[in-house]
């Protein structure tokens, strides 16, 4: 049995590399709008006063790849030497087993077909960086012998990428998070948003309103159904078959390719009954004792596939607090979501805006929306008992500084609410006593409108699909109702 020659992997490299002679990135990907994180994502990459390597993390298909090679157009443009970036996908078959310093060498030796001066501002990119063996120690290794060199790894499994970089990184690497589109970038990407959204600047930022709402909760449905997929929103093939072409290349991969190889999960059927699970209940409370009584599995290896899916950028869970909004000791039972809401529906079909699951996949979008906040490990929901009833509230922001409530979100897919303002009453109660200053958001389908009580506490009452697209244009929660039009 032969090893793959030199002469193979540099053929390979001069064809993932056509800007070495072209010039430029490949027209295809060139052909995307870039997403909103490109001006941040090429600055960090093109900052080389600091001694670190970039990690690129989220989900697959959320455009990690293309927004690799947007950064590498921008970097030509700049005019950055072409023969000095080196772009590697560590999943293809020519590269397998090969250690990441030997793409450096080859690159420097000029067995890639052209000379790199030593003092050129080299950067390298390795995707799917989790595929190269101890990827961790070598690239630590890497960004210490090669203090000139700018090296960009990227990857899918977002949680397990990012402990073992903080474990043996030792500060030699940045995260950068990319999630799912967000709604507000489907608008932009999909929709002429001035015919959809009212903006207006002002003193705190823009300020919005809906111009259309039914036309804005169908773009808002398509979101759902497909949009937080880059790819689906910009080839009508693929949006047109969301479920063969999402549920195979994103859950299928993930399930039979990455966990395996990064767990050593055997079990497949069992891990992928469990999304199904978890999917089809998204925005739901549960705890580890009914999906253990419910699959069979036991709690210890429940607990464990948990991980994995988070992991893999697929679920999210948070956590319970209480009345007082205080952590339980024990986390027993937790919310689990989906952290894209298009998963759904390829996993289960479309779903229209008068389905029974849309409360619980709206709740989901709006979860979503926050995934590109760094405060997004202190959402918590509150659920607590009193005599014989329980009581909820479906988000809650934490002040970590303080360890108090900071903000309150009540997610409705109806408008009773407007009639019936004792459908979010144990909300309000739950902001009055624990003395949250930012406005009550209770989201609704169509309805809009904003209360002030006697006691100067704002609730405002806004469409869920607005609201989806405030927080996706960068608006913390506890800020909304600066950047919300007072109705008419």
């Amino acid at each position: 049995m032969q090893d793959i020659s030199r002469d193979d992997i540099a053929r390979r490299l001069r064809l993932d590399n056509p800007w070495w002679s072209s010039g430029k990135a490949p027209e295809a990907i060139r052909k995307f709008r870039p997403r909103h994180y490109h001006g941040d994502f090429v600055s960090l990459v093109g900052e080389r006063r600091v001694q670190r390597a970039v990690l690129l993390l989220g989900p697959r298909r959320v455009g990690k790849t293309v927004l690799v090679h947007h950064c590498i157009q921008s970097l030509l443009e700049a005019e950055h030497p072409k023969g000095a970036i080196l772009y590697a996908s560590l999943d293809t078959p020519v590269y397998a087993g090969m250690r990441l310093d030997q793409f450096v060498e080859i690159l420097l030796s000029g067995d890639a077909g052209h000379t790199v001066s030593r003092s050129a501002p080299i950067t390298i990119f390795f995707d799917e960086i989790q595929y190269a063996h101890e990827w961790e120690v070598q690239l630590k290794s890497l960004v210490d012998s090669f203090p000139d060199i700018r090296f960009v790894g990227t990857g899918s499994a977002a949680a397990a990428l990012r402990t073992k970089s903080a474990e043996s990184g030792a500060g030699r690497f940045t995260h950068f998070m990319l999630p799912p589109l967000t709604f507000y970038e489907y608008v932009q990407f999909a929709h002429q948003p001035g015919q959809l959204i009212d903006e207006t600047p002002g003193p705190n930022g823009p300020a919005f309103s809906a111009l259309d709402i039914q036309r804005l909760n169908a773009a808002f449905v398509d979101y759902i159904n497909y949009g937080a997929y880059p790819e689906a929103v910009f080839n009508d093939v693929v949006r047109n078959d969301v479920q063969r072409f999402i549920k195979d290349d994103v859950v299928e991969k993930v399930l039979l390719r990455d966990l395996p190889s990064l767990y050593g999960i055997s079990n497949i059927q069992e891990i992928n009954r469990l999304l199904s699970v978890l999917a089809y209940n998204t925005g739901d409370e549960l705890s580890l004792e009914g999906l253990s009584r419910q699959s069979g599995v036991s709690k210890d290896t429940l607990n464990k596939y948990l991980e994995y899916l988070e992991s893999a950028f697929l679920i999210r869970r948070i956590d319970r607090v209480d009345e007082n909004a205080q952590r339980f000791q024990r986390r027993t039972k937790f919310k689990v979501y989906l952290t894209n809401p298009s998963m759904r529906s390829a996993l289960f079909g479309a779903i229209d805006a008068d389905d029974a699951a849309m409360g619980r996949v709206v709740e989901t979008a709006l979860f979503a929306q926050w995934l590109h906040d760094p405060g997004t490990a202190q959402l918590h929901y509150a659920r607590w008992r009193q005599g014989r009833k329980y009581y909820e509230v479906d988000l809650i922001g934490i002040d970590v500084r303080r360890q108090q409530a900071c903000w309150a979100l009540e997610v409705k897919w109806s408008d009773k609410v407007a009639n019936d303002q004792g459908r979010f009453a144990t909300a309000e109660r739950y902001v009055a006593s624990n003395a949250i200053k930012a406005p009550l958001v209770v989201t609704t389908r169509t309805a809009f409108d904003r209360h002030v009580r006697s006691d100067d506490r704002v609730i405002w009452l806004v469409p869920s699909a607005l609201y989806a697209y405030v927080i996706g244009h960068g608006v913390l929660a506890a800020n909304v109702g600066a950047q919300l039009k007072t109705p008419r």
